[in-house]
């Protein structure tokens, strides 16, 4: 047992029972902190659920006018159409700390603010389906953009809880029995120590009485 290879002295013991004070209030901690990890982890999970079936059902919207649009232009207006895009956008990427855990933030910004700026050719020549897809891709983006956010806020939070879990769980089950078993075993060997010295007290004691008591025979 490793509480045998201790020396069992009284500076040992108060030192363990500090560890073990200490154990217990980070146990605590953890613990709570993997209780708040699941709680928002569960509303993240249900946040996504939500934003990809959202995104799921843009995508498929603009893909379905995609296929309208080509069935009634050629495929080389098609291309030249979508060529040279007129708009850009810029992502910034920042962070946000939530329990210990620095998850990403999206921030999209537009090179102009005109909302126009997204079809990149003439209406002339094109057809409305083109019009509607590029507009359902265009809307569709920033819940794409969140739905990335949120998707690696929920690998990094699982990733967190993971971590915190197994931390929790070697202090339950090693470090605190293991400080506990210790703390009984230094008690247990300081209280034969004492009476061990209390029983030789008492022989040393016992053995001064008989030997004052012979002296005092031959006195008289």
């Amino acid at each position: 047992m490793a509480s045998k290879q201790i020396t069992p002295t009284r500076m040992e013991l108060t030192k363990t029972k500090k560890k073990l004070v200490t154990a217990r209030r980070g146990h605590k901690l953890l613990k709570d902190k993997r209780d708040e990890l699941m709680r928002q982890f569960l509303e993240l999970v249900k946040e996504n659920m939500e934003l990809r079936k959202k995104v799921e059902a843009g995508i498929l919207s603009a893909n379905k006018n995609f296929v309208i649009a080509k069935a009634g232009m050629d495929e080389a207006t098609l291309n030249t159409a979508l060529m040279a895009p007129k708009q850009e956008v810029n992502l910034e990427v920042g962070h946000k700390n939530v329990m210990s855990v620095d998850i990403p933030v999206f921030n999209a910004t537009t090179r102009t603010a005109d909302a126009n700026d997204i079809y990149s050719y003439g209406f002339a020549f094109t057809s409305s389906d083109l019009d509607g897809a590029v507009k359902s891709l265009a809307d569709i983006l920033p819940d794409m953009l969140k739905l990335a956010e949120v998707e690696k806020a929920c690998q990094l939070m699982a990733a967190e809880i993971e971590k915190t879990r197994r931390r929790v769980n070697a202090l339950e089950h090693v470090t605190i029995p293991d400080a506990q078993e210790t703390i009984k075993y230094i008690t247990m060997k300081l209280d034969e120590n004492e009476r061990s010295s209390q029983i030789r007290l008492m022989k040393v004691k016992d053995m001064m009485l008989e030997e004052a008591h012979h002296y005092s025979e031959r006195e008289a």
